[in-house]
C-alpha cells in the first residue's frame, strides 16, 4: 500500500512538473524582442545604445559599419582593435543589454570575412546576419563552422540583393549547414513577395526576424512605415512563427529616419508587437 501511494505521489508530481514545463517553454516565451541598430544609424554606437535603453528593450543586433563614438575617434566598428570592441561590449553589458548578433558586411576576400567573424567572436554574439557573395558560399559556410556561429542570410529587394526571393535564400542554405535565414519582413513586399508566404517557405531555417512594415507591394522606392499600419499580415506571421516553433530574436528595424529620432517608432512597434503576441493562444 505504501509503495502504491509513493508511486501515485511520484506520478502526480511528474504530471504537474511536465505541465509547468510545457507552459514555460512554449515558443513565444523564447521570442526575444530587440532592435536592429540600423534603426539608429544616424547616431554613434553609444548614443544608439542609449536610445535602445530608453525604449526598454534588452537585445540588439549590431552592425560592423556603425560609428563607435568619440572615445574611439568615431572609427567604424570594423576598424576597431579587439580592445576597442571590448569597450563597446562593456558599455552594452553595463546597460543590461545583450548584443546577440551583428550584421557583417564582409567583402570580396576570405580574409575580409574572417576579420568580421573575429569581431563577432569578440562581441560574443550567437550568430551573424549577412548577404554573402554567391561565389563565396562554401568559404563563408566553412568560416562560420570554424567560429561556431550561424550565418542568418538577410535579404534586400530585387535588383539590390541576390536574396530578394525566399527561393534564393533556400538555394544558399542547401548543403551549407551553417546558413539560415534572417527574415526581413519589410523588404520582401518591395519585390512583390508576401512575407507570410516567404515565412512558410523558410520553415525550419529562420534564425531571426527584422520587424518592419511597408505601405504597398511592388514599390522598391517606398520607405517603411510604422509597424502595424502597412500591408503586412503580422497576426498571420506571428501565428505561423508560433506554429513553426520558432525560437529566436525579433529585431525592430526602421530604415526611414524620422525626426528627432526613430525612438517613438520603436516604442510604437513594441506596443503593437506585445498586443498581437498576447492574442496568440
Amino acid at each position: 500500500m505504501k509503495s502504491s501511494s509513493s508511486f501515485l505521489t511520484f506520478l502526480l508530481i511528474f504530471i504537474i512538473s511536465s505541465s509547468f514545463a510545457q507552459r514555460k517553454t512554449k515558443a513565444t516565451d523564447d521570442w526575444k524582442l530587440g532592435v536592429a541598430m540600423y534603426t539608429f544609424h544616424t547616431y554613434n554606437f553609444p548614443d544608439a545604445v542609449e536610445k535602445v535603453d530608453s525604449a526598454g528593450l534588452r537585445y540588439i543586433e549590431g552592425m560592423t559599419f556603425h560609428k563607435s563614438g568619440p572615445e574611439l575617434k568615431d572609427s567604424l566598428i570594423s576598424q576597431l582593435s579587439p580592445s576597442g570592441i571590448k569597450k563597446l561590449k562593456k558599455l552594452v553589458t553595463e546597460k543590461g543589454i545583450k548584443i546577440e548578433s551583428i550584421y557583417i558586411g564582409g567583402g570580396k576576400t576570405v580574409d575580409s570575412w574572417k576579420k568580421e567573424f573575429e569581431i563577432a567572436k569578440t562581441f560574443g554574439v550567437k550568430f551573424v546576419s549577412a548577404e554573402p557573395p554567391v561565389s563565396m558560399w562554401n568559404s563563408i559556410d566553412s568560416l562560420a563552422g570554424v567560429y561556431g556561429m550561424k550565418v542568418a542570410i538577410h535579404e534586400h529587394w530585387k535588383g539590390v540583393s541576390a536574396y530578394w526571393h525566399p527561393d534564393s535564400v533556400l538555394a544558399a542554405i542547401k548543403n551549407h549547414p551553417n546558413f539560415g535565414a534572417c527574415a526581413d519582413l519589410g523588404h520582401w513586399p518591395k519585390s512583390g513577395v508576401d512575407p507570410l508566404d516567404a515565412i512558410k517557405k523558410l520553415k525550419g531555417h529562420i534564425i531571426a526576424i527584422h520587424l518592419k512594415d511597408i505601405a504597398a507591394f511592388n514599390n522598391p522606392k517606398l520607405s517603411d512605415v510604422t509597424v502595424g499600419t502597412g500591408v503586412i499580415d503580422f497576426p498571420g506571421i506571428f501565428a505561423e512563427l508560433k506554429k513553426q516553433d520558432f525560437r529566436g530574436n525579433i529585431y525592430i528595424e526602421k530604415d526611414e529616419t524620422q525626426k528627432p529620432s526613430n525612438l517613438n517608432s520603436v516604442r510604437e512597434a513594441t506596443k503593437y508587437y506585445n498586443t498581437e503576441v498576447k492574442k496568440l493562444k
